[in-house]
């Protein structure tokens, strides 16, 4: 989810080969859009299957949704990013081709900092299934990568390690001159999916000792369980900060009985954030009061 002039918008996928954008006035409101298709993945080639995890990204007065497909084989899964032809983020969208990653790729998103543009995804140290790393890789414009990857997290702590080990899912969070990504590890199946987070305090993105891992930051308790892959959005008044977040109905390993939720979070003193833990979906919850509206309650 992102804000822009006055707006939410949701990016998703469906059947795994159409890409949907939501849009509302408020963050309780996504779901009651029903969505504009805005790409539908070609019959045929590498694009052609398993759409996953879109962005929607405003680079250099453009829209770009950055997504990761295949063939229909997990792995020829590749990062693609597609175009709009207009200035509304809901118009059509044409094909910029594959970003080179030069390797499995999935969960591409897109961190400015100091001027310059940075490719963050999670992708295969090598050519097989079984393990997932964060990498980063300057970026000359939208759709090309300047440099090589380099490898800022594995999943080397127990909590990452859970049926697989995971990194992946990588968002970015910054305030007062901190870098923070938030990322998903463990399998995204289970109940143990959690998130994890980096920071950089520094000016070098691309020097792997400059990012300090943190975690877990936010994880499953006894009635909310498979927290992960999320995204932040500011309140329409932007004082306040919003994070959101799929989760699970049940304990059983599966992604059919995923959802999404969101929930305010805060900073401590230390400049860190702080997610809290994850509102029970019986737990009514308060969303954030806008420029225009009166407070109401919603279902989580």
């Amino acid at each position: 989810m992102i804000y822009h002039g006055g707006f939410y918008y949701y990016c998703e996928t469906r059947n795994q080969r159409q890409i949907f954008i939501r849009r509302s006035r408020t963050i309780a409101g996504i779901g009651q859009d029903v969505g504009t298709c805005v790409w539908k993945a070609p019959t045929q080639g590498g694009n052609s299957n398993n759409v996953w995890a879109p962005e929607l990204h405003l680079i250099d007065g453009r829209w770009f949704i950055y997504y990761a497909a295949d063939d229909g084989r997990n792995a020829n899964h590749r990062m693609w990013a597609v175009e709009c032809e207009s200035p509304d983020p809901r118009g059509r969208y044409r094909c910029r081709g594959v970003i080179e990653t030069h390797g499995w790729a999935i969960d591409g998103t897109v961190l400015n900092n100091d001027g310059r543009k940075y490719f963050i995804w999670s992708g295969w140290p090598g050519k097989r299934n079984g393990q997932q790393n964060i990498y980063i890789a300057p970026m000359k414009d939208a759709v090309t990568l300047s440099g090589p990857r380099v490898l800022i997290a594995k999943p080397d702590q127990p909590w990452e390690r859970i049926a697989m080990p995971i990194c992946e899912g990588p968002q970015v969070l910054k305030r007062n001159g901190d870098v923070f990504i938030v990322y998903s590890a463990s399998g995204s199946w289970t109940a143990d999916y959690c998130l994890g987070m980096l920071h950089n305090n520094s000016h070098d993105m691309l020097n792997p000792a400059a990012w300090a891992k943190h975690g877990p930051v936010f994880q499953k308790t006894e009635q909310v369980w498979g927290v992960g892959h999320c995204s932040f959005v500011k309140s329409l008044a932007e004082n306040e900060d919003w994070i959101i977040y799929h989760s699970k109905s049940s304990r059983t390993p599966g992604w059919d009985d995923r959802d999404v939720h969101a929930k305010q979070f805060t900073w401590n003193s230390d400049g860190f954030p702080d997610f809290g833990a994850p509102v029970p979906r019986s737990v009514p919850i308060q969303p954030p009061v806008t420029p225009r509206t009166r407070p109401m309650r919603i279902a989580a």
